[in-house]
């Protein structure tokens, strides 16, 4: 959970830059606190989705990809209520249904989190990787606890059949400690 907490609030802080102790900024950071609650509790949200979450002035900007169009509709509507939200701007994605990337997410998932010391990062109800496929593109998302399991990871989808190409935009524990620590 610490894990997918860091990644979310990484995004935050890149996209709200640097914050400022003020009130207003205090009550956007427990209302993005309080929307990676609602999100990551959504029962259909799986390490094959990706959803950020920016806030400025309680205006929620959604971002990232889903599986199915029922997915952004739903996440769309559990941010909405949430306490404090003024707007949501969602500008989440539905991947296209394609037989081939569910056969790549699937072994892509299967290699990635088969690698000896890779299953702590599929504990928990959210796990830490998400794999991220669009017409074989595949997007790496999330936190991981050093630079070589980042790098493993990537190896590992690369060598996967099917992988057009590959962005790796996992982080480390340490970027993302760093990132709070700036802020």
């Amino acid at each position: 959970m610490w894990r997918k907490l860091s990644a979310v609030a990484f995004g935050l802080l890149l996209t709200a830059g640097s914050a400022s102790a003020s009130a207003l900024d205090k009550h956007d950071l427990q209302l993005f606190k309080d929307i990676q609650k609602s999100v990551n509790r959504y029962v259909y949200f799986t390490i094959f989705d990706d959803v950020s979450a920016s806030v400025k002035d309680g205006v929620v900007t959604l971002e990232g990809h889903v599986t199915l169009p029922f997915k952004r509709d739903d996440i769309e509507k559990r941010v909405a209520k949430v306490d404090g939200v003024v707007k949501v701007q969602d500008r989440i994605a539905v991947l296209p249904v394609s037989s081939y990337d569910d056969q790549l997410r699937l072994r892509l998932a299967r290699a990635i989190y088969g690698q000896p010391g890779f299953w702590m990062y599929g504990h928990g109800a959210n796990p830490s990787i998400h794999i991220v496929v669009d017409h074989g593109h595949v997007t790496l998302t999330g936190v991981v606890n050093n630079d070589a399991d980042r790098q493993i990871a990537a190896t590992t989808a690369r060598q996967q059949f099917g992988v057009m190409s590959l962005k790796n935009q996992l982080k480390t524990n340490s970027e993302v400690r760093d990132a709070l620590e700036r802020s």
